[in-house]
């Protein structure tokens, strides 16, 4: 649940990022930070309603997108940005592969 908690703030802060870091007229960079802001912090309250593996690759895959977008969308010659989206996609990515490896590790079972 505390995971959950955290990509939707990094998903808040992301939509907001382009207002409170001054670029929102760049437009590449404003609509990459509103709508990766807006599908994390959409499958973390989703993950938050009702647990899903497939929430956990959508976010993993979110994340990898962030970290990478300023070389793909070409706006990382900004330094605040590129950090920006940087620091959240490995953050949220981590988070995720790190739920999802904790999914898949057989616990042993204790028969009596």
């Amino acid at each position: 649940m505390i995971a959950d908690v955290v990509n939707l703030v990094i998903g808040l802060g992301l939509f907001v990022s382009p207002w409170a870091l001054g670029f929102a007229a760049e437009s590449p960079t404003n609509w990459n930070a509103w709508l990766s802001g807006i599908l994390i912090a959409a499958l973390a309250v989703t993950a938050l309603a009702i647990f899903a593996e497939w929430q956990e690759w959508l976010a993993l895959a979110a994340g990898v997108w962030v970290a990478l977008s300023p070389w793909v969308v070409h706006f990382s010659a900004n330094q605040t940005t590129t950090t920006l989206h940087v620091v959240a996609g490995v953050v949220v990515a981590a988070v995720a592969a790190l739920r999802l490896w904790y999914l898949h590790q057989s616990h042993p079972r204790v028969t009596a």
